[in-house]
């Protein structure tokens, strides 16, 4: 059976790692006015990536400043016992790094059964081979474009085939799954993410630490969508 591809419309998430935590549901309502699709959380556990960042309060926090979804990237050693109490701190999206699930059919369920969109993630030298018995089941798949950790990292343009190659596998398997890209996103890197086949851009430093504000480095980035 052929699969007919819909063309996804370009979304940007705003990613909190870089906001000011003491302006943090101020900014989110900034990010939302000036154009943010979704709201990004990077959650760190200090083991699968070296930095220690957020925990399910913080997503309860951000859904109380915003309606927009909440798309939560889950850098954790064992994600299975994070999933719930993220879900129920009001997460839209649960996304899980596929080298931390030895059991990834189950764990993408699990998050489905909580209420939530699953999505699987791969670093920047994992192949997308490692994904495709999930892609059927998947609401996105995030790419990283840096090694997870820190925000501000540069953009690693290796991995711009891996998007060419998802692309065409989800057109014949899941058209509807978004393909997310996350690290060293901003005005020059954005468009060669669209070209390789992104629709969900991920963007911190760009966004939080524009030096003329929140609101003008949603517009920079937008602004880098076809039209």
């Amino acid at each position: 059976m052929k699969v007919t591809q819909m063309r996804l419309p370009y979304l940007l998430a705003a990613s909190i790692l870089s906001a000011d935590f003491t302006q943090l549901g101020q900014q989110i309502i900034e990010a939302g006015e000036a154009g943010a699709d979704w709201i990004h959380v990077d959650v760190m556990d200090g083991h699968f990536v070296p930095n220690l960042t957020m925990g399910p309060f913080i997503v309860k926090a951000c859904r109380k400043a915003t309606l927009l979804p909440i798309d939560v990237h889950l850098m954790v050693e064992n994600p299975d016992s994070f999933i719930e109490a993220f879900a129920t701190a009001g997460a839209t999206n649960l996304s899980v790094h596929v080298e931390a699930c030895p059991n990834l059919h189950r764990t993408l369920q699990a998050i489905h059964d909580l209420g939530c969109k699953a999505g699987v993630v791969l670093n920047p030298a994992t192949p997308v081979s490692q994904v495709e018995a999930v892609l059927h089941m998947v609401d996105l798949v995030l790419v990283m474009s840096v090694d997870p950790g820190y925000s501000g990292q540069a953009f690693l343009p290796e991995v711009l085939p891996k998007l060419a190659s998802l692309s065409k596998l989800l057109h014949q398997v899941n058209p509807n799954a978004c393909i997310e890209i996350d690290g060293g996103i901003n005005a020059e890197t954005l468009p060669k993410a669209v070209e390789a086949g992104a629709n969900v851009f991920v963007a911190a430093h760009a966004i939080f630490d524009d030096p003329d504000g929140i609101a003008v480095g949603i517009h920079r980035l937008r602004n880098q969508f076809p039209h």
